[in-house]
Parts: C-alpha cells; structure tokens; sequence
C-alpha cells in the first residue's frame, strides 16, 4: 500500500493551502508507470508493423488506426511515447515517437481545423522539451502560425470548425467556437516564448477572454459550442455538438476547460484564469460525486442516468489539470487527484496485459450524439493518464 498523509495546516501565509485532509491511497505511481509502458510497448510493436498510429478500437476488437489524410488524435500516441522515454530515459522510446509523429508533420501547413495544438505541441512540443532538438521548432512555429489564420479579430477567437461541408454544415453556424478549442491555446504560448514574438500571445489571450466571456454558466458549467457572427462578433447561439442537449454539461467539455485555463494562468498569471480553473474543478469535482467511483457520466445532465456511459478520458484530463491547478491554488486538489487515479489505475479501468491491443484505459467516449467510440478506449485518455502521472510523481514525490 502507498501512503500518502496530508496534514492540516494554518493558513498563515498565502500560499499556504486552506483545506488539508488525512489521506490513505493504494495509488502507486510507480507501478502504475511500469504498468503502462508494458502495455504501450506491446503496443507499439503493433504500430509498427502497419507503420500506423493507433486510435482507438473498432467494433470487432481490431485497432482502429488514425486516418493520416488527418486526424485530431494523431498526436496523442507519439505524445505517450515521449511521456514513456521521460520517465524511463530508453531511446527505443524516443526513436519510436520521433518517427511516428513524422508521418503527420506535413500537416504543419493546415489551416483548415483548429486541432493542430493538440496535434503538434502533444507530440513535437513534448520532443522538444525534452531534447531541445532544433529541427523541432520550426515545425511548431509554422502550426501555430497555421493555427492563427483561423483567428478572427472581430470575434476575438480561433474558429473551430469550417462550415461548408460534413455535418457542420448542417447547423445554420457561421463560426463556430468549441470550449475544446481552449486545448490549442498552449501551443501559441509556446511558441511565442520560442519566437519572442508577442502576436501568439496575444491570440490566446483574446481567445482565452472571449471564451471567459461567452461560453461559462453561473455555476463554472460551460456550453459545448457558441456560434458567432464573423463580422460583428456577437453571439449568434449556444448549442452542443457532443453533448446531451444544448444546456447540459458534457463532461470531457468541462475537463477541456479546466485544462485550458489552468495553462493560460502558467503562462499568462491572470489571475482570472485561476479564479475560473477553480470553479470549473469544483463543478466537476462535486458532480462527479453523482458516482461512487468518481469516474463522470459521459454528460452529467444524460437522461439515462444512471444507466449512462462513463468517459474516462474526462477523467484522465481532469486528474492531470488538477495536479498542476494543485500547485498553483490556494485550495487543496490533492485528495481529489489520489482518489481519480487510483481508480483510473485499477483493474475496473486497466486493461489487462494483452487486451484491448494494449490500450491503457478502458470505458471511454468519443460522441455519443455521434455514435462514434463508445465505451472504448481512446488515445487521448492514455496521453493524459500518463501525463498524470508523471506530474504526479514530479509534483508529490521527488
């Protein structure tokens, strides 16, 4: 058993943390860490002989690989893989992921999607933080600069999606905004560091404002989409594309949110992007209590619960926006983050050894309004598992 104690304490001076609890927790990271890199090197030995990036699984059980004409989680697994050569230091590892997120870099250029922070800064981001190899960084400034066409100064954000064609184009949207959006964000602010060139920086911030502004309810919830006019930058609607309904609260689109105003407090330290981070986290963290395991409904307002699926991937991003919204806040989210990864790291959530083609985690969705990857495991709730648990490990034990 893995003990963790924490104290009370008297908040006698500001950093001091105002909430403190007894903790007792099975969670070992360690064996968790060594757990998933049995599993992902397994893993890896598949992809590499489709020379293809896994995805997630198909209704047969087979790999589902990701569509490499494009796809928004094409960097998650080569982002795992660097996750697994930071902690383990094995150059099999940094190999793999060096090679893997090749096949994609010519998608650098695309400015048709707003995904290419996820994309780009998950994969060569993680590479050059680690290696600081050179022929890095002009991959990422050109997909940020690619990721900035998409800004409108009149709405005061980065467009989401394009609307002439697919199922987007369907909605009567003109430019849609989605709280996913928020994850892009990171990759503007680094390279703005990388360049010392302020525009980058300063397309976040508008973006990170106007979604302060137009996307969040009284109680820290937000809305899926909000649909702006191009010209004026008013609202137009606020609608759901992944959620149950248009006022519900679709639980990987709070953890998104999280996330994302956690990271704009690390490079921006608004204090309102902390202020929001908060009460996104104990939004989530009270409606989480709806189960026993803490694990969310895939939308905490579904009309079947509680005989509605669960997304795990929401928890593997909230577990890892905790650990550093942790370290920055007042409040304490540490209790929080052992519970949410103690069970992400159980056998109700683990795959075995040898199953689901060495996914990590099971039980997660990618859109239930959809049909679209339900209660499979995806590559993105990996990554941020795994993220999870190296900050844990950098942030609580070393």
């Amino acid at each position: 058993m893995f003990l963790v104690f924490v104290f009370s304490v008297s908040c006698t001076d500001k950093n001091a943390k105002t909430e403190r609890y007894a903790k007792e927790t099975e969670f070992d990271p360690a064996t968790s860490l060594a757990m998933a890199k049995e599993r992902l090197n397994l893993q890896l030995g598949e992809a590499e002989k489709v020379n293809k990036i896994p995805r997630t699984l198909n209704e047969d059980g087979s790999i589902h690989y990701a569509n490499l004409d494009y796809d928004w989680t094409e960097g998650f697994f080569p982002g795992s893989l660097w996750f697994l050569y930071e902690d383990s230091k094995n150059k099999s590892f940094k190999l793999a992921a060096e090679h893997f997120q090749s096949l994609y870099e010519s998608h650098k250029y695309r400015t048709t999607n707003h995904d290419l922070g996820f994309i780009f800064n998950n994969s060569y981001g993680n590479g050059y933080r680690l290696t600081k190899n050179e022929a890095f960084k002009p991959v990422l400034i050109t997909a940020a600069d690619s990721l900035s066409t998409r800004f409108n100064e009149n709405v005061g954000c980065i467009k989401s999606w394009d609307v002439d064609r697919g199922w987007q184009a369907e909605r009567n949207w003109k430019f849609p905004v989605i709280i996913d959006n928020m994850m892009n964000l990171e990759l503007l602010f680094e390279v703005s560091e990388l360049t010392k060139n302020s525009k980058y920086h300063a397309i976040a911030v508008a973006h990170a404002n106007t979604t302060l502004k137009n996307h969040f309810r009284a109680d820290g919830s937000s809305v899926h989409v909000v649909d702006y006019n191009p010209e004026t930058g008013a609202v137009r609607s606020k609608q759901t594309a992944q959620g149950f309904d248009d006022n519900s609260a679709w639980a990987r689109g709070q953890a998104w949110g999280l996330y994302g105003y956690t990271v704009c407090y690390r490079y921006t330290k608004d204090k309102r992007y902390l202020q929001q981070a908060e009460m996104i986290a104990d939004f989530i963290l009270e409606k989480n209590k709806m189960r026993e395991d803490g694990i969310p409904y895939w939308d905490y307002d579904a009309d079947g619960i509680p005989n509605e699926p669960v997304d795990v991937s929401a928890a593997a991003i909230t577990a890892s926006a905790l650990i550093e919204l942790d370290g920055i806040s007042k409040k304490s989210f540490k209790s929080d983050v052992d519970a949410l990864l103690e069970t992400l790291s159980s056998e109700k959530y683990m795959s075995k050894l040898g199953e689901n083609h060495n996914f990590l985690l099971m039980h997660s969705v990618g859109s239930i309004p959809h049909g679209n990857e339900i209660d499979v495991p995806l590559n993105y709730a990996d990554y941020y598992y795994l993220e999870a648990l190296l900050r844990y490990k950098k942030n609580y034990l070393n």
